[in-house]
């Protein structure tokens, strides 16, 4: 069976696009999970061989929490779980996006340090693959983008002595919203773009809450920056409450259009709307059946499902 990773090879950036291997542009496109330190039971072997074989994603983004009971509470069993998951997606042929949650405190100078051991472990350890790519800040808050490049700039040469090669997705300011949540635009990226090679802006958007300013942003960004949705969802910022699927249909025009590659939060039985699965999905192993599905997860599995004929 062909895989994404089999089928394009390593990534890299070419002018304001993901290319593969061959050079060609390709828009990856997937699922985001949890904070595994609450939902690591919901990214097992079976369910991401429905992920990868019924979903037919290319990339699954493991959302690493660095505060609320994340990483910091204990950095050794984090940094083995992410790399289990990354191990698990890889025997699967998915692409991976090593995701630095960071939330409260939204500076992400504030966790530089724990940054630095949690990046260059992991990229030691899977030196070589193809197939990770790294988004060093989930969601800056409240900081300028001077200080969010200046972070990058300290951060991406960690990630370079182990692999060289790798895409590193850096957060925005105002909650990976390119400023616009803060009263800013992309113009203060393209003006000061990160001072490195292989790198890629991240944006962030919630269908019932970000409306068509967010959309026009993000549609005049990428014609000037490397772009990737690394979360997004049908329903408010909350990952909660009722679903725009119209408005999300529309951003998931764009993307095609442009060639934006976009994850979907999330891959969980949790609770609220954005969750794909109904509680106790993860326990029953159901994750195959649809009647399992929330009309979220019946909406992105169609698309998803719509994006990559069965090989």
């Amino acid at each position: 069976m062909a895989t994404p990773v089999g089928t394009h090879g390593a990534l890299r950036v070419c002018g304001t696009r993901l290319c593969d291997s061959a050079g060609q542009p390709v828009q990856l496109r997937g699922m985001s999970t949890h904070g595994i330190q609450w939902y690591a039971q919901c990214v097992t072997g079976p369910a991401l061989d429905v992920l990868a074989r019924d979903w037919r994603a290319d990339v699954l983004r493991v959302s690493t929490y660095v505060q609320e009971d994340g990483y910091a509470s204990d950095p050794r069993r984090f940094t083995e779980l992410v790399d289990d998951l990354v191990d698990l997606a890889t025997a699967r042929g998915l692409y991976v996006i090593v995701d630095w949650h960071i939330l409260d405190p939204g500076d992400p100078m504030a966790n530089l340090a724990r940054a630095r051991t949690f990046f260059a472990e992991i990229a030691r350890r899977h030196a070589g693959a193809d197939n990770i790519l790294y988004e060093i800040a989930n969601e800056p808050s409240g900081v300028s983008w001077s200080r969010i490049r200046s972070y990058a700039e300290q951060l991406i040469p960690v990630i370079r002595t182990h692999d060289p090669d790798a895409v590193v997705l850096v957060g925005t300011r105002g909650w990976s919203s390119l400023g616009v949540s803060e009263g800013a635009d992309e113009r203060e990226v393209v003006a000061d773009p990160v001072r490195a090679a292989n790198v890629m802006y991240t944006f962030h958007f919630y269908a019932a809450s970000h409306d068509r300013r967010y959309l026009d942003t993000l549609s005049r960004a990428a014609d000037r920056l490397p772009m990737f949705v690394t979360e997004f969802g049908t329903q408010t910022y909350t990952g909660d409450g009722g679903n725009d699927f119209a408005r999300a249909q529309s951003y998931l025009d764009l993307m095609a259009a442009k060639g934006i590659g976009w994850v979907n939060w999330n891959w969980s039985d949790d609770k609220r709307s954005g969750a794909v699965f109904e509680r106790g999905t993860c326990a029953a192993n159901a994750y195959a059946d649809p009647a399992r599905l929330k009309p979220a997860g019946v909406w992105i599995r169609d698309r998803l499902r719509a994006g990559r004929p069965v090989a």
